[in-house]
């Protein structure tokens, strides 16, 4: 096994004791997505992270999950409404060095398998590498999955999200 193959990929609850490893992928995360947003740092440098924390301080219906590749932690998933449906896939992250080789696609089923239910995931159609990873992914996971575009809450000078949904 080596350590560029998805045998050697972990999927992990996490929780508060891992907030530094987490917050900075979330840095990286956000820089990423920054391209397409164009929401800068704050003063001090850093992206907001309410999602982020929302997981690790236990709110309910939050959850993160971190992805190591052997021994490096090269990823993570922020979940809400898992205690609702559809489950939501909040936030993915997957550092460039782990990517198109299977392990987000292998990665995403890991975590979704572990809530069986609905689901569903939000991404920007500018955002060409997370569309075309979302659409492969959850037609993988069903093949019934849909697929619109729905307004940003309270965010009406943004482009519609779009949104895939499946079920597990």
């Amino acid at each position: 096994m080596t350590l560029d193959t998805p045998a050697a990929l972990r999927v992990t609850a996490a929780s508060n004791a891992d907030r530094d490893v987490l917050e900075r992928l979330w840095g990286m995360f956000s820089h990423d997505l920054s391209e397409y947003n164009r929401v800068l740092p704050d003063r001090n440098g850093r992206f907001r992270q309410e999602r982020l924390n929302a997981a690790l301080d236990g709110e309910a219906g939050w959850a993160a999950r971190l992805i190591h590749l052997g021994a490096s932690p090269v990823g993570f998933a922020v979940l809400r409404a898992l205690d609702s449906s559809p489950h939501v896939i909040n936030s993915f992250f997957l550092v460039h060095g782990a990517r198109r080789r299977g392990i987000g696609t292998l990665a995403v089923k890991r975590i979704v398998e572990e809530f069986p239910g609905r689901w569903s995931v939000a991404f920007q159609d500018t955002n060409e590498p997370a569309a075309a990873f979302w659409q492969r992914v959850c037609n993988s996971v069903d093949p019934a999955a849909t697929k619109e575009h729905r307004p940003v809450p309270g965010r009406p000078e943004l482009r519609p999200d779009t949104w895939i949904d499946f079920t597990v």
